[in-house]
């Protein structure tokens, strides 16, 4: 007998990147920082007392919660902290979304954006994006005509890199009738100068997503938050939030590295000085790669009649490198590709160019 809801059944589940089995694997598949948390981070995770493990944690994160409101000049209320900005993607469902209504993205987008809707029963409604990877024109009134209650827009977006300017957002959260919600994973890698939170002022439908997973480079911890006006936070920090989903251990590791956030900024720009030196010998190479505003690339495989992407995904797997393969017709021949260091990128370099004369 089959006991999973009718819709769970039917669903597929999200597929994440391959994890190495060894050290010398070189994994630019999921979008890591390729530098380590400076010693201070490292220095509060060792502060962790036993008396901290023992007991609950604050619910809110307070600490953490305080360090976000005073990084981007916000009050603690416009903060609501979460396990990963995974969980945000699901408590903005449960929050805002009627089971059965619809949820809306562009195509192609983040994949989990899929998973999430599904669990929640919503059906999802996509918008092509243009062939440079921008959002259709219309994009706003295709969401509100199938009568949309929440719009997901990674932004710099995924998988291509392309970043949507402040001026668009604002237009867009203008021109929904539901909540927008712009998950801005990867923006520590992005123009330094983009900066959405003053919007949250004059939106109240907006909603932005954070996480150092990416930037600070912390995936191992688990630690996302959202900012947005009080009638969005209020609901889902007192309400659809589980009670202790952030645990002590982030709370006090994840506050110590916004109080840092100088200290990550030169890694952040290692990053883009290392993605436009790999996007260029990529170009050279004959690959077509879109400009890029976040810690990976999307390269299109040239010569399409004598190497396939999936067959270059395969070659630098046995090479020791792991990059993303995805098997969608919207992506069709493309791999993306994380920003390693310099070696890293080096070597990458070398196993595609001996894959090109197998």
């Amino acid at each position: 007998m089959q006991y999973e809801r009718k819709n769970i059944q039917q669903m597929a589940g999200y597929v994440p990147g391959e994890q190495p089995t060894d050290a010398h694997t070189i994994k630019l598949n999921t979008n890591e920082n390729p530098y380590p948390p400076p010693a201070a981070v490292m220095a509060a995770l060792g502060e962790v007392q036993p008396e901290d493990l023992r007991r609950y944690p604050s619910p809110a994160a307070a600490g953490f919660r305080d360090a976000a409101a005073r990084c981007h000049g916000v009050s603690s209320e416009q903060i609501v902290t979460t396990n990963g900005g995974d969980e945000l993607i699901r408590l903005a469902l449960t929050t805002f979304v009627e089971p059965g209504q619809p949820v809306g993205i562009a195509d192609p987008s983040y994949s989990l954006y899929l998973t999430a809707a599904a669990i929640h029963g919503s059906p999802v409604v996509k918008a092509k994006l243009t062939d440079h990877w921008q959002l259709p024109t219309d994009f706003a009134q295709q969401m509100n005509a199938a009568g949309v209650a929440l719009t997901l827009v990674v932004n710099p977006h995924a998988p291509s890199g392309q970043l949507l300017k402040k001026d668009t957002i604002a237009a867009l959260a203008d021109a929904l009738d539901g909540v927008l919600m712009v998950d801005e994973a990867y923006v520590d890698f992005a123009d330094p100068s983009h900066n959405l939170v003053p919007l949250i002022k004059q939106h109240n439908n907006l909603l932005i997503l954070r996480t150092l997973s990416k930037g600070y480079s912390l995936a191992g911890l688990r630690l996302g938050y959202g900012i947005g006006p009080t009638n969005l936070i209020t609901p889902i920090a007192t309400k659809t939030r589980d009670s202790f989903s952030v645990d002590a251990i982030a709370d006090r590791v994840g506050a110590t590295a916004l109080a840092h956030r100088e200290s990550f900024s030169a890694g952040w720009a290692m990053v883009r000085e290392n993605r436009e030196k790999l996007v260029g010998e990529l170009r050279k190479r004959g690959f077509t790669v879109p400009d890029s505003q976040t810690n990976f690339c999307l390269a299109r495989v040239p010569n399409q009649a004598t190497q396939s992407a999936h067959t270059l995904y395969l070659a630098l797997k046995e090479a020791g490198i792991l990059v993303r393969y995805f098997d969608t017709p919207a992506l069709n021949n493309c791999l993306r590709i994380t920003i390693g260091t310099a070696e890293q990128n080096a070597r990458l370099l070398a196993a595609i160019d001996a894959a090109s004369h197998e």
